[in-house]
Formats: structure tokens, C-alpha cells, sequence
């Protein structure tokens, strides 16, 4: 297949594009080269690309910035999808999108599945709601769902986002604030790209499909775990989502089941696992690392 990565620098496109580099024709396109939301630029550039699939990594993902810059969330997050839907339709290309669990407002007591009605309660949620409609109109789509995503493909930059952050702060011998009350299902983001690839490759339906590790956590589970498999001492400040002034709206309980990829043989390992290969693989030999089982 040729496979045309939009935003290809990012956290998950790169990610992507690493994994199906060995047995696909890949095309990355950075933002700087290609603005995923001016529609004639796409048409030019997958004319050019003449993919099989395009893969949108591109987003917005300022939560709180997209309460003072909706125009540039919608753009990237819903217009520029719309755009790729486009262009894949014109070329008889499958579209990858992805999206998030902020499209739910965090009120469920149960894993959302792909079946519950979505309720964004911020700006960012709600533009990444219309990306999903627009990229569920085209003719071949998949919508992947994910969370609380960490790591890094092997030759990208550094590490980012909550779990880097965390750990960085824990090895620095910090005292790193994690929520006590919001639930979760991490997505270790090669779990992400494999899952991607085995999606593309099976010929799989179209649709949604909730694309992160197996099992919950709240972040305060998933900082002790982090703590122990690095053999450090588990001090944290425990806050409560109702007690830190957020900009935008988070949901409180946003687990998400994976059970409809489990259902077409597509198994996510559990968060626990993709934390340890974290680690070991990516942050640095320097760590000394338990198994899951370790106490």
C-alpha cells in the first residue's frame, strides 16, 4: 500500500509511519509541508502521493487554548479532516483518523464502547467530534479513539506529554501532581500504530473504533505503577479534578473499551505491559526496570 502520513512529525503519525515503513510504500508529510486545512493544498499533494491510504495525525491539541482560538481548532480539527476525507474519496483511498475520549463527557460508571452517544462538554471536544462526522462521511474511514497517549516512535524526539512528564519528575527525585479521580485507559502509542497497520491490512470495516491499551486506571494508579517499575519511592501531590482551575471542561471518568478490535482479532496489550516496554525501550537503558509481576 502506499500509505500518505499527514503531520508526520507528530507524537502518533510518526509513530505510524515507522511501523508500516517495512512492508508499505510510505509518503510522511510535515505540517510545513502540507497545511492538512487548506483543502487545495491536500488535493495537490495527494494528487502527487497518489495513496492507497491517508493517515490524518495532524490536530489541535491545546485543550485549554481552543476555549481562545476556536477558529484554528476547527480548522485543524474538523475543516482539514473534512479535506482529507475529500481528496481519499477523489483517489479511492481508506482514511485514518484519530480522535479522542474527550468527545465524551465523562459521566459513564463503565468503559464507553463505540456505541454510546458522545456529549462534548469543551471546544477542543467538540471540533473533534465534527472531525469524526466529516471523516465518517467519506467512503472508507476509520475513526480511532485514544487516551493519555505516551511514548514515541524509535527515531522521533524525545518523549512527551503526562507519563514523560511524570517520570522525568519521579527519576529527578520531584513530587510529580497527578488526579486521584479521573479514569482512564492509556495508549502507548506503538500499541497505537501496530493496531493501526493490522487494521489497514485486515481490510476491516469502516467506522469507529476505540484504539487504546486494555484495562483502567486513574492517573494516580497509573503514576504508582510507573513509580514501582522504576524503583523509586511513590510520592505524589494527590489533587481532585473539581479542585485545579482548567480552562476547558475534562471528563471525569473516560475509560474506553477496546472490546470491538478485540472482536476482529486485533488484541491491545494492557496498559501495565506497554508502560514496561516504555521504559525499557525508550526512556533509556539507564533505568532499571521490574517486570509487571516485580513487587
Amino acid at each position: 500500500m502506499r500509505i500518505a502520513v499527514v503531520g508526520a512529525r507528530g507524537q502518533l503519525a510518526a509513530a505510524v509511519a515507522h511501523e508500516c515503513a517495512p512492508g508499505h510504500e510510505v509518503i510522511a508529510l510535515t505540517r510545513e509541508e502540507l497545511d492538512a486545512a487548506d483543502e487545495a493544498a491536500v488535493a495537490a499533494a495527494m494528487d502527487r502521493a497518489r495513496p492507497d491510504v491517508i493517515v490524518n495525525g495532524a490536530a489541535f491539541t491545546d485543550v485549554d487554548g481552543a476555549e481562545d482560538r476556536p477558529l484554528d481548532a476547527l480548522n485543524t480539527n474538523a475543516f482539514a479532516v473534512r479535506a482529507l476525507a475529500r481528496a481519499a474519496d477523489r483517489h479511492g483511498a481508506a482514511l485514518v483518523h484519530y480522535s479522542t475520549d474527550f468527545v465524551f463527557d465523562g459521566t459513564a460508571s463503565a468503559p464507553y464502547t463505540e456505541e454510546d452517544r458522545p456529549n462534548p462538554r469543551s471546544v477542543y471536544a467538540a471540533t473533534k467530534l465534527l472531525g469524526e462526522w466529516f471523516a465518517l462521511d467519506g467512503l472508507r474511514a476509520y475513526v480511532l479513539r485514544v487516551e493519555a497517549l505516551f511514548g514515541q516512535a524509535p527515531d522521533a524526539r524525545r518523549a512527551k506529554g503526562s507519563v514523560a512528564g511524570m517520570f522525568n519528575t519521579l527519576r529527578a527525585g520531584g513530587t510529580p501532581k497527578v488526579f486521584v479521580d479521573r479514569t482512564i485507559t492509556p495508549t502507548f502509542v506503538l500499541d497505537a500504530a501496530r493496531a493501526t497497520r493490522q487494521l489497514l491490512e485486515s481490510a476491516a470495516p469502516g467506522g469507529v473504533y476505540h484504539c487504546v491499551n486494555s484495562g483502567i486506571c486513574t492517573w494516580l494508579e497509573l503514576a504508582q505503577e510507573l513509580a514501582r517499575q522504576i524503583g523509586v519511592e511513590p510520592r505524589f501531590e494527590r489533587v481532585r479534578l473539581a479542585d485545579v482551575p482548567l480552562r476547558a471542561a475534562r471528563p471525569q471518568y473516560c475509560a474506553l473499551s477496546n472490546e470491538k478490535l478485540r472482536s476482529i482479532g486485533i488484541e491491545m496489550p494492557t496498559w501495565q505491559d506497554a508502560l514496561r516496554r516504555y521504559l525499557t525501550s525508550e526512556v533509556g537503558a539507564d533505568v532499571r526496570v521490574g517486570s509487571p509481576g516485580d513487587t
